[in-house]
């Protein structure tokens, strides 16, 4: 008899450590690694919910990596920080909407396309990088005489080609294009995208701008005298003259306005969405050697004036 308890205590144990455990929290926030700037969007996004009278007890926070020995998760809303999470969530069986942040426009769609999902109230985006538009329009600010813009398009960056085309034809603008395909030299391309540009507007592909590239991109649109209007802060602390882009800080509030809609009942936009807010950033020690006086803070005013008026 006491042998019988023993094995059956034992099989009750054996039964508890191998069960999946079910974790009761609402808002899954999955980053793909625990650097300072998904750190600092995951503590936003958290901070932003608590203000709104969610519980930090609400809310689970896990890498990618620790997303498969996590139990079963039955939130209300996953949110992934960064392409690898994007990446992980969509191949996970899920029929919990999943909100993508901290990736480029690219980044997400490499992930529909890997993982064979559409955009959709399940599985949408917040983008990293900027509309063309508002880049468009902080040209014209920052440069109202320049009319030609250098572009050098990469195989993910292609796709965005139609859409930069319209707009800038719809404000005077004409396009000096050049393509770099996977595996080409870089130089030729930016050679024939810089012959007669008054700027040379960088959009994010790793094709085309990366930590090898950035360097000889810079050097030779100096030498051509064309400025360099970049996505990244990083690139205005190297040489470009401007940088427009959205900190991991504001996209971390998006997120969380967008959480908030969806823990009280709303969907989420089936069409990806790019940042309201954003930044600006000036190399002021290149402005001056081109003869401008250009101040961040007043061209993101601006750029925001515009954007609101009707």
């Amino acid at each position: 008899m006491l042998a019988r308890l023993r094995l059956l205590l034992l099989t009750f144990w054996l039964g508890c450590l191998t069960a999946p455990t079910v974790q009761a929290v609402t808002v899954v926030i999955v980053s793909s690694e625990r650097s300072p700037a998904y750190a600092q969007a995951a503590d936003t996004l958290v901070r932003e919910l608590e203000r709104t009278g969610w519980s930090r007890h609400d809310m689970l926070q896990l890498t990618a990596a620790e997303l498969a020995g996590a139990g079963v998760l039955t939130p209300k809303l996953f949110v992934a920080l960064g392409a690898q999470a994007a990446n992980a969530l969509a191949l996970a069986p899920l029929t919990t909407p999943v909100l993508c942040a901290l990736l480029p426009r690219s980044s997400f769609e490499r992930v529909l396309r890997s993982s064979g999902r559409k955009a959709s109230s399940q599985f949408s985006a917040l983008y990293l990088d900027q509309p063309l538009s508002r880049q468009l329009g902080l040209i014209q600010l920052a440069l109202p005489e320049a009319r030609r813009i250098g572009v050098l398009w990469g195989p993910e960056s292609k796709t965005q080609a139609p859409t930069l085309r319209a707009l800038a034809q719809a404000r005077g603008l004409s396009l000096l294009e050049a393509d770099v395909g996977q595996g080409e030299l870089l130089f030729p391309g930016l050679k024939a995208a810089l012959e007669g540009a008054d700027v040379l507007l960088a959009l994010a592909d790793p094709q085309v701008f990366n930590s090898s590239s950035i360097q000889n991109v810079l050097l030779t649109s100096f030498r051509a005298g064309v400025p360099l209007v970049a996505f990244s802060p990083a690139y205005v602390r190297a040489g470009a003259l401007l940088a427009l882009h959205v900190t991991p800080e504001q996209i971390g509030q998006q997120a969380a306005l967008i959480a908030g809609g969806v823990l009280q009942g709303k969907t989420l936009s089936a069409t990806p969405l790019y940042s309201q807010d954003f930044s600006v950033d000036v190399n002021e020690h290149v402005a001056r050697s081109l003869g401008l006086r250009l101040d961040a803070a007043v061209l993101r005013t601006l750029l925001r004036q515009r954007e609101a008026a009707p």
